[in-house]
C-alpha cells in the first residue's frame, strides 16, 4: 500500500480509505470486520465513518457504523494503527431523528462528538469533520448556487473552530476537516484559523470521472492552503463498475435496493458511463479499476474512500492503488470528460 501524510501532519494515511457507510444496513457487524480485517491486512490504515451511518439513515440505525468499527477496535486491540475519520451530522430532513437541534452549536458538536467516542470505544478521533454546511447552498447532487432571500443562517465559521479547537485542547480529536463544501465555505474556514483556531486540514467532497467539479475551484484552495482531498463516491455509487448498463439492477445492488439515491444515473451520466466502459476495455481493464486509479493518481487527493458490501468488491478496489493510467489513456479519458463534463451533479 501507498501512503500519503495527512496535509500540515505527520500522520500517514494510506492512499485507499476505507469508507464503512454500508455497515449496519448492507452489511452485518461479521461482514464489516471481515471487511476491516482484510483491509487492514493489505495495508489500510484509515477508516471512515459518521455518527450519521449507515446510509440511508434512519432512526432504527444511526450510529450502528460506528458501533461496529468500535467493536472491532475493541476485539482486535488496533487502535493505535488505524486512523479513525468521523463527522457530525448538520441540520437536514434526513438527520433529525439524531438530535432535536441539528445547527452547529457549540452543545451539538460537544455532544455528538462524545457520542462517537463511545460508539468507537476510543478515548479520541483522528479527523473529526463538519459532514456539510448548515447554510443553504449547493451540494448533495446540486450544481449550482442559489441565492435566498429566506435564509436565516448565521455566520458560524469562528464557532464552529472554537468548539472544535477545544476538543482538540481536550484531547478528544486531533486534526478537523469539512465535507460537501463549497470553495468559498473552504476558504472562510481557512481565514477563520489562527494562532488560537485550528487549520483546517482536509475535504471530503464527491470526485469520480462523473463530477469533476472539484476541480474547478476546490482544487485550486487545497493546493494553495494545504488542504487534502478525501474523495467520496470515486465509483459513483457503483455505476462506474458499469454494472447497471443496458438497465441491469443486480440482486443487492445498492441502486436497486435505494433507486431513489439516482444522482449518478440520469440520461447523460449514462452515455459517459458506456464511452468510459468501452474505453477501459480497449485497455485491458475493467471500468471499476481505471475510475478509481484516475482518482488515485490526483495531485489534491490524500486519499480515496471506496466502499464495498464484498470482498471481491473490496479487494478490485483495493488494488487500484497498483495500477498507473498512461498519459494516453488519460488524454482520451479527457476527451469524453471535455464531450461530456461533469453529467452526474
Amino acid at each position: 500500500m501507498d501512503y500519503n501524510l495527512l496535509p500540515g501532519t505527520e500522520i500517514k494515511v494510506s492512499k485507499i480509505c476505507l469508507g464503512t457507510m454500508t455497515f449496519g444496513r448492507q452489511n452485518n457487524e461479521k461482514e464489516g470486520h471481515h471487511q476491516m480485517d482484510y483491509s487492514y491486512d493489505r495495508g489500510i490504515n484509515f477508516f471512515d465513518t459518521a455518527e450519521l451511518y449507515p446510509v440511508p439513515p434512519s432512526p432504527e440505525t444511526q450510529g450502528e457504523t460506528e458501533k461496529i468499527i468500535g467493536s472491532w477496535l475493541n476485539k482486535t486491540g488496533k487502535r493505535d494503527k488505524i486512523i479513525i475519520a468521523s463527522k457530525v451530522a448538520g441540520p437536514s430532513s434526513f438527520s433529525q431523528h439524531i438530535r432535536k437541534n441539528m445547527s452547529y452549536s457549540k452543545a451539538t458538536i460537544n455532544e455528538a462528538i462524545n457520542n462517537s467516542l463511545k460508539r468507537l470505544r476510543t478515548d479520541y478521533i483522528d479527523l473529526y469533520q463538519i459532514h456539510w454546511p448548515e447554510r443553504v447552498t449547493n451540494f448533495f447532487g446540486k450544481r449550482g448556487f442559489e441565492f435566498h432571500k429566506e435564509d436565516q443562517w448565521k455566520y458560524n465559521f469562528d464557532l464552529i473552530l472554537d468548539v472544535l479547537n477545544d476538543n482538540i485542547k481536550e484531547g478528544k480529536i486531533r486534526n478537523i476537516g469539512i465535507s460537501n463544501e463549497t470553495p468559498w465555505g473552504l476558504m472562510k474556514y481557512v481565514n477563520e484559523s489562527n494562532e488560537n483556531r485550528p487549520k483546517i486540514i482536509s475535504i471530503q467532497n464527491p470526485y469520480s470521472l462523473l463530477n469533476r467539479t472539484f476541480e474547478i475551484g476546490n482544487s485550486e484552495v487545497c493546493h494553495k492552503e494545504n488542504i487534502g482531498l478525501l474523495a467520496y463516491s470515486p465509483l459513483g455509487f457503483g455505476t462506474l463498475t458499469g454494472k447497471y448498463l443496458g438497465g441491469n439492477m443486480p440482486k443487492n445492488a445498492r441502486l436497486t435496493l435505494f433507486p431513489h439515491y439516482d444522482r449518478f444515473s440520469n440520461k447523460e451520466s449514462k452515455k459517459a458511463i458506456q464511452k468510459y466502459y468501452d474505453l477501459a476495455k480497449e485497455n485491458g481493464m475493467s471500468l471499476t479499476t481505471m475510475a478509481l486509479s484516475f482518482v488515485n493518481d490526483r495531485s489534491f487527493v490524500t486519499s480515496n474512500i471506496i466502499g464495498a458490501t464484498s470482498i471481491d468488491q473490496l479487494k478490485e478496489n483495493i488494488d487500484s492503488y497498483k495500477v498507473f493510467l498512461s498519459d494516453e489513456l488519460l488524454d482520451k479519458i479527457n476527451i469524453i470528460h471535455n464531450n461530456q463534463p461533469n453529467p452526474a451533479p
